[in-house]
């Protein structure tokens, strides 16, 4: 099979010849680049400039001679864009790396930590001396609102406005025009299975714009408030939906949709709560997509979301990642038999949160091998860690992940 062809089967619920591998193929299926730089070092690969594909996360561009020896069978769409020298800018990663940025992200040194601006010069992000990845520090409805602006507050806000490739490449009708030939290209150039990040944030694009607490606490002091905003992000992201598909939307395979709705200990939010609010919004989008393409909808949802699986699934959800096995509820056996003919799990292959950085190499092969074996049958898997390869992951316990992979199938 090819690898579109082993991609596609699992979120059509079949058995492929070997389980299909996404390393890399979108944000949250990546490694940092620390760790990167670390893992060719180890793998005996001729050094290479490391290039940070997501700024804010601090992600390498993993390149063609690693997704080889892994047998990934993904790839981002951003992954076309932005190939030349002239998009990238010198900078040191924290650990004194020597790196690549983008040229349209200039981060600056501000007394003892990084800063990003915004395109009106506000700091909306901040690196400290001793963290490995940028935080937000500006919520733009934070002390004042402005619902019949939400475009103005996406670009104040550090997700929306910090661009991993192909970043301003696809601003403005021009813009688009690249983005479709690109996309074209790219295309015709792989048999990997191409994902489109689109993101259509609804909980999480609250708490960007208001700060979490404050919008967990909106949710259920004045529901009208919320609704209003709702129904307006809602048209934004349905408008950005059409422009972007119908650049893309031949190209693609899987569309990517973000929102966090869990954390450690179950959801951030109840069922109730996510039909009234979140639910409605995800099926206009998740269906609207599917009428101007032929794709998959996979959703990014962090954290331990048991309660929410048959909301998701009714709301026209294929497949979830990154399947955070250590939450609450979220054993992988458990998940396989109450879930498993009717989503696909695009995750859940290794635990990140203590096996990977923790573990021996043997403990890391016995975990995935087990793993593996539980989500595999009946097809409905896409082997991924869950979420991104840390910078203090050790290589070799990167290398032990994937080779078991490899020799489970």
């Amino acid at each position: 099979m090819t690898s579109r062809e082993r991609v596609l089967s699992a979120l059509n619920h079949r058995e492929s010849d070997r389980v299909p591998v996404d390393f890399s193929g979108h944000r949250s299926s990546g490694v940092a680049a620390i760790a990167y730089a670390r893992l060719r070092d180890h793998l005996g690969l001729p050094r290479k400039t490391i290039r940070v594909y997501d700024p804010l996360q601090q992600l390498a561009i993993v390149d063609e001679d690693v997704l080889e020896r892994f047998g990934v069978d993904t790839i981002e769409l951003g992954r076309g864009f932005a190939l030349d020298d002239q998009y990238w800018n010198d900078w040191v990663l924290p650990d004194g790396t020597p790196c690549q940025m983008p040229a349209w992200v200039a981060p600056e040194r501000d007394g003892s930590r990084w800063v990003l601006r915004s395109r009106t010069g506000r700091v909306i992000a901040q690196m400290p001396t001793g963290a490995l990845y940028f935080e937000q520090t500006y919520y733009p409805y934070y002390e004042q609102e402005n619902l019949d602006d939400i475009p103005a507050a996406m670009r104040e806000s550090m997700w929306c406005a910090v661009a991993s490739p192909p970043g301003p490449l696809a601003d403005g009708p021009e813009g688009l025009e690249r983005l479709e030939a690109g996309a074209k290209k790219l295309r015709a150039s792989t048999s990997k299975a191409i994902i489109g990040l689109f993101g259509g944030n609804t909980l999480e694009m609250g708490q960007f714009f208001w700060r979490n607490d404050r919008f967990l606490t909106l949710l259920a002091e004045d529901p009208d408030k919320v609704h209003a905003f709702m129904d307006r992000l809602v048209e934004v992201h349905l408008a950005n939906l059409e422009r972007y598909l119908g650049a893309v939307g031949g190209s693609i395979d899987v569309i990517l949709f973000g929102d966090d709705l869990g954390m450690q200990e179950g959801p951030q939010i109840s069922p109730a709560m996510y039909r009234e609010y979140f639910k409605p919004c995800h099926q206009r989008m998740w269906a609207r997509a599917k009428q101007l393409a032929d794709v998959k909808v996979m959703l990014h949802c962090c954290g331990g979301v048991r309660e929410l699986l048959p909301d998701l699934i009714d709301a026209g959800l294929d497949a979830i990642n990154p399947v955070q096995v250590s939450c609450r509820g979220m054993s992988a056996a458990g998940l396989k038999q109450d879930f498993g003919r009717d989503i696909t799990f695009w995750g859940g292959g290794c635990d990140t949160q203590h096996v990977l950085p923790n573990g021996t190499p043997d403990a890391v092969r016995r975990h995935v091998r087990e793993q593996v074996h539980t989500l595999r049958p009946g097809g409905g898997f896409v082997f991924q860690q869950v979420h991104n390869v840390l910078a203090n992951v050790p290589p070799e316990n990167v290398v032990a992940m994937f080779e078991v992979v490899r020799e489970t199938c």
